[in-house]
């Protein structure tokens, strides 16, 4: 919902590191980007995580895919559950801009938007509505090293892809 007067926000912060989609099949959409020549793909399925969406809990099941372009990381999300969240209750197509965050707490008290979702999985993220700005969701996410190791490796991969073995299992 589009508020009369838009609430400022603190910038994020640094540059935008990901850019998601939310999809119905995440097979052909990767398919999709792969005819695109944006490859390797690591695919995650069967990710359970437990959050908060618009003060409820949930625990939401996903497939999710990852890929490198240039210096943005892509993100492909399925849903595989029907529980309420910022996935499902989502049309599908591009989805949110995310950001990393070193030192998450700080990061996320500047914010000045209520959390529409956030988990505290493998890293912590939470997710705020864009008020009609460049993305429906805005993301933040932890930087801790577990998320840099998985980062690099995305990255590294994508600049040495040669098209072999272009859907890769996490």
């Amino acid at each position: 919902m589009k508020r009369a007067h838009k609430e400022a926000i603190v910038p994020m912060p640094g540059p935008i590191r990901q850019i998601g989609y939310v999809v119905a099949d995440i097979e052909e959409q990767v398919r999709e980007w792969l005819e695109l020549g944006i490859g390797p793909w690591y695919v995650l399925r069967g990710v359970e995580q437990t959050g908060i969406y618009r003060d409820s809990a949930c625990t939401v099941s996903l497939s999710i895919a990852f890929a490198q372009s240039g210096e943005v990381q892509l993100e492909v999300v399925q849903q595989e559950n029907d529980a309420p969240s910022i996935y499902s209750d989502f049309a599908g197509g591009f989805h949110q801009l995310a950001w990393w965050a070193e030192d998450f707490e700080a990061a996320l008290a500047r914010v000045r938007r209520p959390v529409v979702w956030s988990a505290d999985s493998v890293t912590r993220y939470a997710f705020f509505e864009s008020d009609g700005g460049p993305a429906p969701y805005l993301e933040l996410s932890e930087y801790t090293e577990r998320a840099a190791g998985l980062a690099r490796m995305v990255r590294d991969a994508a600049e040495r892809w040669n098209g072999a073995d272009p859907v890769r299992s996490l």
